[in-house]
């Protein structure tokens, strides 16, 4: 499938993994991807339903930890043969940590670091594979992974008193910055990973990897100005590099190195899809201001029946999905709209609604996003 270029199959592993191929039965499909200031704080609180303040988060959490969650600690991603990844295990402790759920959220700490550690750096290979010889075949990193666990030890280390939890948090921090961290014309980007996203001519960056939030806290233990620089850039980014009919951020986006030029990365299908539908949900979550970036999102959810958004659009042809966004998708545009002042009165999707690991795990990240926003 793949070009024997070792730099090209790295990359392709990645490739392969979050995108996946789309099932023809039911509408239903394979996951694709590993998957204005706020009104007024206040105002957004007001916005949120009394059906979304009744769901407790425990109680969600013990739902998704019965169906993704091994007894050895592993989150496990039941749409790709049941494979794991640093993102996952990033996520699941996070979600172990929002729930005070300390002896899972040890259980999957430690297998992460048992597992995924990489042994030259404090950083995490991006996938296991159970029945896999071995079980880790690629070394490489994702950085969103890393910033979830970072960010989640981070988080633990302060509400339970864990100064070995803040410590490794921070080692990781710096090993992000001092090996994804490139410059690309005027911008200081990530790269995805450590290998494969870079050519003589162009860097290839993810969007929906600038998880705001998790790098604020990561900007909380040290080099502050660097972390900042990258939000600063990465909003950039994301205002520029829109495409199609509704000006829309793509999965992925190439950056030229000489010229600057900005286009849907090659390689990967040229769609605002399974991992551009995260920008939103970092942007709404670190209740940045409402720009262009998150007005066209709207416009084109919009263009739709609320219950026929499609789950994605061809960022080339402007085709939409044959099929609807997923639960996982509906929360964050429930979130969204939320956020921006919008009268929101739906049930916000629970896990029992979902019927994979990603979609069950963008329902728990709306939560908490909706939850902090509330509170703070």
């Amino acid at each position: 499938m793949f070009s024997e270029n070792p730099t090209r199959r790295i990359a392709g592993g990645l490739l392969q993994a979050r995108t996946g191929k789309v099932t023809p039965s039911c509408h239903q499909p394979a996951l694709l991807g590993r998957r204005t200031l706020l009104g007024a704080i206040a105002a957004c609180g007001r916005t949120i339903s009394s059906s979304a303040q009744s769901i407790i988060f425990a109680d969600e959490w013990r739902s998704f930890k019965s169906r993704f969650l091994s007894a050895d600690g592993r989150i496990i991603d039941n749409q790709n043969g049941g494979v794991s990844h640093s993102e996952g295990q990033g996520w699941g402790m996070l979600f172990a940590l929002t729930a005070q759920d300390q002896a899972s959220f040890d259980l999957i700490s430690n297998w992460t670091s048992r597992v995924l550690r990489r042994p030259t750096d404090s950083l995490h290979a991006w996938r296991y594979v159970p029945d896999g010889r071995p079980t880790v075949p690629d070394l490489n990193n994702a950085v969103d992974g890393d910033m979830f666990i970072a960010a989640a030890l981070a988080r633990a280390g302060r509400s339970w008193g864990r100064p070995d939890y803040l410590q490794a948090a921070a080692a990781i921090g710096r090993d992000i910055l001092r090996l994804l961290q490139r410059k690309a014309g005027p911008f200081m980007v990530l790269l995805p990973g450590i290998e494969g996203f870079e050519s003589g001519d162009a860097i290839t960056i993810n969007p929906s990897y600038y998880a705001f939030p998790m790098m604020t806290e990561l900007a909380k233990l040290a080099s502050a100005r660097q972390w900042e620089r990258l939000q600063r850039d990465s909003r950039s980014l994301l205002e520029r590099g829109r495409f199609g009919r509704w000006s829309l951020p793509p999965d992925w986006l190439r950056i030229g190195t000489t010229d600057q030029a900005l286009s849907p990365a090659p390689g990967w299908p040229a769609r605002f899809s399974y991992d551009a539908i995260r920008v939103p949900l970092w942007w709404s979550w670190q209740k940045l201001p409402v720009g262009s970036v998150i007005q066209s999102v709207q416009q084109f959810w919009s263009a739709f029946p609320r219950a026929a958004v499609p789950a994605w659009v061809d960022l080339k042809t402007n085709e939409p999905a044959p099929y609807a966004a997923s639960s996982g998708m509906t929360a964050v545009m429930r979130l969204t709209r939320m956020v921006t002042g919008g009268a929101e009165q739906t049930m916000p999707p629970t896990v029992a609604n979902a019927t994979n690991y990603y979609d069950a795990a963008l329902i728990l990240l709306a939560h908490i996003a909706e939850r902090e926003i509330r509170l703070n």
